[in-house]
């Protein structure tokens, strides 16, 4: 199955091993706790992909508009300043990232929020807090 744009992946509760591991995939991580970038950035660097990571969404898009080129975004929704909403439309704007997968990692499960994601260009969704096997089963879904 391809990432189709406009299709909305949620993970299915099984362990997917689709990524290649011989090509490092770069992720940006997104989020205003340490805690989950330290933590959520360890799953995904033990599972052979390369992490930046951001504790605000501003910070995230200064990145984004220097050297850094991720394959994939994670972003938590309620960050102090811009919130992840906003955030993704202001990534969305930018043509290398106009097409790249986007995942919201939340606290927040309420179906309007999802659809309200959805419409402002995310790919998926994942509630915290994720297990490391429903965090790679997704990020490999989309990153395919």
């Amino acid at each position: 199955m391809s990432v189709m744009p406009g299709t909305f992946y949620e993970p299915a509760g099984g362990h997917l091993d689709t990524g290649n591991k011989f090509e490092m995939k770069t992720i940006m991580l997104v989020d205003d706790s340490p805690t989950v970038l330290l933590s959520i950035g360890g799953i995904l660097a033990r599972e052979g992909y390369g992490v930046e990571k951001a504790g605000n969404a501003a910070d995230a898009l200064t990145k984004f508009k220097g050297s850094v080129k991720a394959d994939l975004l994670i972003t938590d929704l309620n960050m102090p300043g811009m919130n992840g909403i906003e955030f993704i439309k202001e990534v969305r704007k930018l043509p290398s990232y106009r097409f790249m997968p986007i995942l919201f990692l939340t606290t927040e499960s309420q179906q309007s929020m999802r659809a309200e994601a959805k419409a402002a260009g995310a790919s998926g969704w994942l509630v915290k807090p994720a297990t490391a096997e429903s965090l790679l089963g997704t990020v490999k879904l989309v990153m395919r």
